[in-house]
């Protein structure tokens, strides 16, 4: 029996409720804590009810995000580590589809929203140092350029890890940002060849 308040609890539960998604079995309070060794109450106790725990698996989608593009080893190249970062980004969605799809469920709210602010800004501060290394015109707006970049990455990430595309499909990650990138200033073969260092989901 796992103590009640044994903080592995939190993680438990939300490892077990993506499970259930993964599986496509209906998640409901009972169905959460079966054969889990704890009680209904335990959802209570760590998230105030099952609305709780979908915020809290939104939260977790988020920190696990975080915790892989913060794996990204940057690199004198800024334009290969933005390819990086959005490779990065696709891999935790294939990695873990249903929590990915419940992380971009604003339904409910997070309890950190500062959380996928951070996951942007890393974007942004690779935009910026690509600028100042002269690869990017110094009028590109880093936020703008960033955001284009990351719906280059959740369109690929959501048409392959949860929806009707194959995985090679991953394969045009490469000509979709070379274009962008080309478009904020960089050579053409240079960019290329940065992003294909760079991108590998």
């Amino acid at each position: 029996m796992v103590r009640l308040k044994d903080p592995a609890v939190r993680s438990l539960l939300i490892d077990r409720a993506a499970q259930m998604l993964a599986a496509r079995q209906p998640v409901t309070l009972r169905s959460l804590v079966a054969g889990t060794g704890v009680s209904t109450m335990a959802v209570y106790t760590y998230f105030g009810g099952m609305d709780g725990l979908w915020s809290a698996m939104r939260q977790e989608g988020f920190t696990r995000l975080a915790a892989r593009l913060a794996a990204v080893s940057m690199s004198a190249d800024p334009v290969r580590d933005l390819a990086a970062l959005g490779a990065a980004y696709v891999s935790n969605a294939m990695a873990g589809p249903d929590l990915y799809r419940v992380m971009l469920d604003a339904g409910f709210e997070l309890e950190n929203a500062a959380a996928a602010d951070d996951t942007l800004h890393c974007l942004v501060r690779t935009v910026e140092r690509a600028t100042a290394a002269g690869r990017f015109r110094d009028d590109v707006d880093p936020l703008e350029l960033a955001t284009q970049s990351w719906t280059i990455g959740h369109g690929l990430a959501s048409l392959v890890a949860t929806g009707p595309l194959p995985r090679q499909s991953l394969a045009h990650g490469v000509p979709l940002l070379t274009a962008l990138f080309t478009g904020a200033g960089d050579h053409p073969e240079r960019c290329r060849r940065s992003v294909e260092r760079g991108w590998h989901p």
